[in-house]
């Protein structure tokens, strides 16, 4: 077998590899590791994957950052253009935020159509609870959330 010389064939034979593999673009988030998202981001919570939302919310976040929904988030201008510039590549890369571009209300993750989708099943007392404390908290029922995991099929909603 001769080697892929081109970029989409490359692709083509790496999509196949995921597929055998049993991978899910519908239980993944694309998790590329940035070391300023992962510090800054990821010192107050976890550092949510740039794919949940579209590049409109995360412009909107980044230049609020001194009133970060209630907290000041700010960082140094330099590490604000590197986030900026991260997040507008990797933005809206997970292929339920693709397919509904819309910015969720007030750029809440958890507001968004398909998390409310995904989480429709679950009562309104399960974001409450101790072990959970509210719907930002993916690591409590995704073990696998920061690293882009959330298949429903590795889902542990804890009592």
């Amino acid at each position: 077998m001769t080697s892929p010389s081109s970029s989409w064939q490359r692709k083509a034979l790496a999509m196949a590899g995921l597929l055998l593999a049993g991978a899910s673009q519908a239980d993944s988030v694309p998790s590329p590791q940035f070391k300023p998202h992962m510090q800054e981001c990821g010192s107050c919570h976890m550092a949510y994957q740039p794919g949940l939302l579209p590049a409109t919310s995360w412009q909107r976040l980044l230049s609020n950052l001194p009133r970060h929904f209630g907290t000041d988030a700010s960082v140094d201008a330099q590490t604000l253009r590197a986030l900026q510039a991260w997040f507008e590549t990797q933005a809206g890369t997970f292929k339920k935020v693709t397919r509904q571009p819309a910015p969720p209300p007030q750029d809440r993750i958890t507001r968004s159509a398909w998390f409310e989708r995904e989480h429709r099943g679950l009562p309104a007392g399960v974001w409450v609870r101790p072990s959970i404390r509210s719907a930002a908290q993916c690591t409590a029922c995704h073990a696998g959330a920061e690293t882009g995991q959330f298949s429903e099929h590795q889902v542990r909603v804890p009592s």
